[in-house]
């Protein structure tokens, strides 16, 4: 089996996890075999195997990012997922990682308020 830092742009999530490194809720963690990024127990966002970053967000703004062209749909066996959506890398590294710090933000949040509300 391959090592989780041979993924496709696992540099790119490991900085986007120095952005969470003063919270000492926020881990690195395995989601399906790849990295990701955990709080509280949850993962929030984890790279796919081809490298794109997938996070957990409301299923409005998924569906916003989704019909917008910014965001895949997330199909786990038949079932695509309604508050997960993936984001391929972009033209740049540069860009790429502010896409993902952006989203990956958004994701730390909503599933925040999903552990305060349970």
């Amino acid at each position: 089996m391959a090592d989780a830092r041979d993924t496709p742009h696992r540099e790119l999530l490991d900085e986007v996890a120095e952005d969470f490194s003063n919270d000492p809720d926020v881990a690195l963690a395995t989601m399906f075999r790849s990295p990701g990024l955990r709080a509280g127990g949850k993962i929030f966002a984890f790279l796919g195997h081809h490298g794109e970053l997938i996070v957990k967000l409301p299923q409005d703004q998924a569906r916003r990012l989704l019909d917008a062209g910014t965001a895949d749909p997330v199909t786990m066996g038949t079932r695509t997922m309604r508050e997960w959506v993936a984001f391929p890398a972009q033209q740049s590294d540069t860009a790429t990682l502010a896409l993902w710090r952006r989203v990956a933000h958004d994701a730390y949040r909503y599933v925040g308020s999903l552990r305060r509300s349970s």
